[in-house]
């Protein structure tokens, strides 16, 4: 016992000298105890002190099964038995053939080709890069189509081009010098409306969809040099789990193809079941142009993305090998087929487990059991697709004002959580649960019972 109790000392001590962590201010870090994950089973990690957590963001939005998911884990050792890795440039493997292929049979209809890489960042970068030199080079194609439309509160990742279609100024602005400009449209945050209109019932807005109008006007009067619009389907994720009216994403899409403008639909955050389908575009019928898939893709094992574009987009690159009409781009990863295996496993359970129509039942008891939120004083909207959830914590309720930032109170909410069991992360004063589609009935209704305690003892008590 003192060896384990000396060993979690050093690690701990290590963990404080080596590692930089993402999205995370270190002066604060350094002052906390850190939890150090060891162990994983179904929605329960578990740190090297023993202590167990409920997983309440499916380990950053990732994980579908849960952990140590029997079919995804021998999925795994067996191909690690063929081989881990092996080049894509120029060669193929067992694993990125029928991933592919069983990736567009489940994809929105018109996705034709899958282009790999290894995160959400890099998926919409090779979408924003293929849609350029689309516009440049195929029959179609118009030299003048070089910018994109892209949303306010958007986040697509930290590459440099997935920052510059970004509209998250906390995250974006201080790079501003190294981004190519966007064409940015107002996106719908109804809650705090840019238009300043008010919305009782989002089946039904009665706002007159005035960002539509808005998108509308911008695309017909920049149509002529714009390559793609990029958007979030039905939830922009980072921006704090802001959910758009119904018919928004069918009304863009029709947009788009009015003014012939390629839809790049970013599914990295909602893919893989998180909103109640396999797919965001899938509730309103939509089927873009090109699509950028990650995290659940692989059910939380194995870094892995995919570009799955159009037959005519992919056709605007075929040519001579003199015209170099080739889509040079490519990571050393690509189609790894460690990951591709696991990712086959994984839609594999989607099939046979039924999952996307057994989430019915859970999805209606995560609402039920949020509805007691709102009377918190400090609450100020709630925020529900599918299995994920965005709440809202203003200082005043009538006025939404928010917290000051000094006051850091969705991290203290989270660290509260922690104190009873549950894992979260907070996107600002917004309290973000998202746990795996594995997630049980009991496990819902204590993230809901811990979330709601911890959101009152900080914030009326706190």
């Amino acid at each position: 016992m003192d060896n384990i109790r000396t060993k979690n000392q050093q690690l701990k001590a290590d963990e404080k000298k080596y590692i930089w962590y993402p999205f995370t201010q270190m002066r604060e870090h350094e002052k906390e105890d850190t939890i150090v994950i060891e162990q994983g089973d179904g929605c329960i990690l578990k740190d090297i002190d023993g202590n167990e957590y409920i997983d309440g963001i499916s380990s950053l939005w990732t994980n579908v099964h849960g952990h140590r998911k029997k079919e995804l884990d021998l999925a795994v050792k067996k191909q690690i038995d063929m081989i881990a890795h092996s080049t894509l440039l120029g060669l193929s493997n067992v694993p990125a053939i029928t991933c592919a292929k069983k990736l567009i049979n489940i994809a929105p209809k018109g996705l034709k080709r899958v282009f790999y890489s290894d995160s959400g960042s890099t998926a919409v970068e090779i979408a924003l890069k293929i849609a350029f030199q689309y516009q440049q080079q195929s029959f179609k194609g118009d030299r003048n189509k070089t910018k994109f439309i892209s949303m306010t509160n958007a986040y697509h990742g930290d590459t440099i081009g997935s920052v510059s279609v970004g509209g998250i100024d906390l995250f974006h602005s201080v790079y501003g010098p190294l981004l190519f400009d966007s064409i940015q449209v107002k996106s719908p945050y109804c809650y705090r409306c840019p238009f300043g209109k008010t919305i009782k019932d989002k089946t039904h807005p009665s706002c007159g969809f005035e960002c539509i109008a808005h998108m509308e006007a911008v695309m017909k009067k920049h149509a002529h040099e714009v390559a793609a619009l990029v958007i979030e389907p039905l939830v922009q994720g980072a921006a704090g789990l802001l959910v758009q009216p119904e018919g928004y994403l069918k009304k863009v899409r029709e947009l788009c193809s009015r003014y012939n403008i390629l839809m790049i639909a970013d599914e990295v955050a909602v893919g893989f079941g998180k909103t109640g389908k396999m797919f965001a575009c899938e509730h309103e019928e939509v089927s873009p142009d090109i699509m950028a898939l990650a995290k659940g893709i692989s059910g939380g094992y194995l870094p892995l993305a995919a570009t799955l574009t159009t037959e005519e987009i992919y056709q605007g690159f075929l040519g001579r090998y003199e015209e170099f009409k080739t889509f040079f781009h490519g990571h050393t990863y690509t189609g790894n087929p460690l990951a591709c295996a696991v990712a086959i496993a994984n839609m594999e359970v989607f099939e046979q487990e039924n999952i996307i129509e057994n989430l019915a039942g859970k999805i209606k008891r995560l609402a039920k059991k949020l509805q007691p939120f709102l009377s918190l004083a400090h609450v100020g909207d709630l925020r529900q697709k599918g299995i994920m959830v965005g709440i809202e914590i203003v200082a005043d309720k009538k006025t939404k004002e928010p917290f000051p930032p000094q006051k850091q109170t969705g991290r203290r909410i989270i660290l509260q959580a922690r104190k009873q069991g549950l894992i979260i992360r907070p996107l600002g004063d917004v309290i973000v649960l998202m746990p795996p589609l594995a997630v049980s009935i009991n496990e819902i209704d204590r993230i809901c019972e811990i979330t709601y305690e911890s959101i009152r003892a900080v914030t009326e008590y706190g």
